[in-house]
C-alpha cells in the first residue's frame, strides 16, 4: 500500500457520506473558529497570524491485523505571514511493521494556505490550501514507507459556527503523478464545541477516494485539545475505519500529541490567543 494512502489513514468513503457531507457544506451557518488541523486529517481556514509559529508533534498508529503503521513523529510545522497566509511544512518519520518492521522517512508536504474569505465573528473563513507532495526515497518505496511523486493537491477549507456548535469542511483533489492514469479525491468534515476556555471535543469524517480504484471506504474519529498553556495545547484522536480497508478488517488509529505556540518571530512564547 503506498505511504500516501495510509497517511492518511484508508480515507476512502461511501457516495451517501458524500452527499452528506456536501449539503452541510452549503448550509451551515456562524462564526469562524479554528477547528480541523491536528489532530484531524481535515484542515481548517485558521491561519497562525503574523510573525508566529505553530508546531504540531505528535505520534499516530493505524493498526489492523495484517501490518500497522506507526508515524513517531509526525511533524507539522506552520508559519504566520500576514494575518491570512501560512507556510506549511509536513513530514511523518513511519514505521512499517507486516511481519517484520521497516522505517524511514515517508512523503513530505510543503504547502501554502490562503484565507481569502474571513467575515469575522457573523459570517464565514473560506481558504484554500494547495500542496505538494514530494515523492520519496527509492529505499523508503522499495520498503512500503513512501510513495513516488510529485503529487499537487488544491482544497478549499470552510468554516462557521451555528449556537454553540464549530463547522469545519474541507473538499479537495489530488492531481495525478506524472505518469499515473487517477486522481484522488479528499472530503473532510469536523463538527464540535469548545467546552471550556481550555477544553474542546470533535467528532470527525473523513473521505479519501482514489478515483475508480477500490476499496472505497470512509473514517471517522472522536479527539479534542486541552490547553496547558498559552504556548502549549495537548492533542488527542482515537477512530477507526468504517469499510473499505484492504484486507477487508477494520483499521483503528490514533493520534497523541503536543502543539507549540510561538510568537514574535519565534523569538517569545506563546501565539494568538
Amino acid at each position: 500500500m503506498e505511504a500516501s494512502l495510509q497517511y492518511t489513514t484508508a480515507r476512502r468513503t461511501l457516495r451517501p457520506a458524500v452527499l452528506w457531507l456536501a449539503l452541510i457544506f452549503l448550509r451551515v451557518a456562524g462564526t469562524a473558529h479554528a477547528q480541523a488541523g491536528p489532530p484531524y486529517l481535515t484542515n481548517d481556514p485558521g491561519t497562525p497570524g503574523n510573525g508566529n509559529w505553530e508546531i504540531n508533534l505528535g505520534v499516530m498508529p493505524t493498526i489492523n491485523r495484517a501490518d500497522s503503521l506507526y508515524q513517531v513523529p509526525q511533524i507539522d510545522l506552520n508559519f504566520g505571514v500576514g494575518e491570512r497566509i501560512q507556510l506549511t511544512y509536513e513530514v511523518p518519520y513511519v514505521l512499517h511493521t507486516d511481519g517484520s518492521t521497516t522505517s524511514g522517512w515517508g512523503n513530505g508536504f510543503p504547502g501554502i494556505k490562503w484565507r481569502f474569505l474571513d467575515q469575522g465573528e457573523d459570517g464565514w473563513a473560506l481558504s484554500t490550501f494547495p500542496q505538494i507532495e514530494t515523492g520519496a526515497g527509492a529505499l523508503a518505496q522499495q520498503r512500503g514507507i513512501g510513495a513516488p511523486g510529485p503529487r499537487f493537491l488544491l482544497p478549499l477549507e470552510a468554516a462557521r459556527k451555528i449556537g454553540p456548535i464549530e463547522f469545519d469542511v474541507e473538499a479537495g483533489y489530488y492531481f495525478p503523478r506524472h505518469g499515473a492514469a487517477r486522481g484522488e479525491r479528499i472530503l473532510g468534515l469536523v463538527v464540535g464545541h469548545q467546552f471550556t476556555s481550555r477544553l474542546e471535543f470533535d467528532v470527525e469524517l473523513y473521505d479519501d477516494h482514489a478515483i475508480d480504484v477500490p476499496p472505497q471506504g470512509t473514517t471517522w474519529d472522536i479527539g479534542g485539545r486541552c490547553a496547558i498553556s498559552r504556548s502549549f495545547i495537548a492533542l488527542f484522536m482515537a477512530g477507526r475505519s468504517l469499510t473499505g480497508t484492504a484486507n477487508g478488517e477494520p483499521q483503528f488509529m490514533s493520534y497523541l500529541g503536543l502543539q507549540i505556540l510561538l510568537s514574535d518571530y519565534g523569538l517569545k512564547w506563546g501565539g494568538e490567543p
